[in-house]
């Protein structure tokens, strides 16, 4: 008989295996905390910009061997003079990063990592990724479905309106709208988006104990709750013009595409769309009136070659396929844009397809729908270019 009483006692080798696991789970947290701290001590020290720091990355390997390397070392990386490299060597005394790391775990402030799974994916592509980001609420997996809204503090009604419009379209399909909460375009973006019961990301130019600008606080309390507030700088940075320009390649990095709703010739969402365009990804553009000076910027973009763009459709169809695929709220996996806006029944139909020729007769059986409403879908897939017909008999996915 087997004896299922639990043990009161511990014999000396099982407390020495639990004494053990505990032992390596909590070395396991001090070497993932004290890799937090090296990487937030680098990109917070004066003079590293994400460029130098994934230069000095390069070079050494990790942060820890970047903070051990001898000032002869660290002047012989690209980029790093004498200043810079006495600034690196000694970096504990320029960032106070204990007290950083107690105001965020007070704040509801979470550190991401570049080196962990947590981080962003979309931003891992770029090449100045922020080696660390200040999150306040949280970035899912499914905001890798997202498109920038971007365009001038100085907008319309009309540019207003068209922001929140387009914004509320998209959220309601799924996608994470992003921007960069400013007044204006960027303001109206986030709350369209927020009005469908959809996600949207902020990216501040500042750190997260300030709200810039202050009368959207209650915004910013609204995205943290159904999205995130992000940052790359220490929580009380303040807002400052030249930080606005440098977070703009967030913006466009967290996304595949980026549309711009009124921007004057010197806008900054210009830069924004620039990054973008350099990141490989797709830049939109809302055309507006040729006289109107918020127009200058946006019909310039159309006339270099963004794509025109008049509502949700038009971005969900510029969008091509993407490299890999994007998870929705529902656990979906999507590989093309139009699939979000697809019915129960379009949806239903299309998992029964595959990417090899498939009967149209397999499709009836698997589906357990009329033979009428199977063709009428698999017309309406192929009209929205998800699938192809081979033949009378035999369609695929695209």
């Amino acid at each position: 008989m087997i004896d299922s009483e639990p043990k009161l006692f511990l014999d000396d080798d099982e407390r020495s295996r639990q004494a053990h696991l505990v032992s390596t789970e909590t070395d396991r947290d001090t070497s993932i905390r004290q890799r937090l701290v090296d990487r937030l001590l680098l990109s917070q020290a004066p003079g590293i910009g994400p460029t130098i720091l994934a230069a000095l990355l390069d070079q050494f390997g990790s942060p820890v061997n970047v903070l051990a390397a001898s000032l002869d070392e660290l002047r012989g990386v690209p980029g790093v003079g004498p200043k810079l490299a006495n600034v690196i060597h000694h970096a504990r005394e320029h960032v106070d990063v204990d007290s950083i790391i107690k105001w965020c775990d007070s704040n509801g402030v979470s550190l991401l990592s570049s080196d962990t799974d947590e981080y962003p994916e979309m931003l891992l592509d770029i090449i100045d990724a922020p080696p660390v980001l200040f999150v306040r609420g949280e970035i899912l997996p499914q905001d890798s479905f997202a498109v920038a809204i971007v365009g001038t503090r100085h907008a319309t009604v009309y540019g207003r309106n068209q922001a929140n419009r387009i914004a509320f379209g998209l959220a309601k399909a799924g996608v994470t709208v992003v921007s960069g909460m400013a007044r204006g375009i960027d303001t109206a973006a986030h709350q369209g988006a927020l009005d469908a019961g959809g996600r949207s990301i902020a990216v501040f130019g500042c750190g997260h104990a300030h709200i810039y600008p202050p009368e959207n606080e209650g915004l910013a309390d609204a995205i943290a709750a159904d999205g995130a507030l992000v940052s790359e700088y220490a929580p009380h940075v303040s807002p400052r013009g030249g930080l606005f320009p440098q977070r703009n390649r967030i913006i466009s990095g967290l996304t595949h595409a980026t549309l711009v709703i009124e921007a004057p010739n010197r806008s900054g969402s210009l830069i924004t769309a620039r990054t973008a365009s350099e990141q490989g990804r797709d830049v939109l553009a809302l055309p507006g009136n040729v006289d109107n000076r918020n127009s200058q910027g946006t019909n310039q973009l159309i006339r270099d070659g963004a794509k025109l763009i008049r509502n949700v459709d038009d971005i969900l169809e510029c969008l091509g396929p993407f490299a890999r695929g994007v998870v929705t709220a529902e656990g979906r996996e999507i590989r093309k844009p139009a699939e979000v806006l697809l019915n129960e029944r379009e949806r239903h139909v299309l998992d029964c397809i595959e990417t090899t020729p498939t009967s149209i007769d397999h499709v009836v059986t698997t589906s357990q729908l009329a033979v009428q409403h199977v063709l009428a879908t698999i017309s309406s897939l192929e009209l929205r270019k998800l699938i192809r017909r081979l033949s009378s008999q035999y369609v695929s996915r695209v």
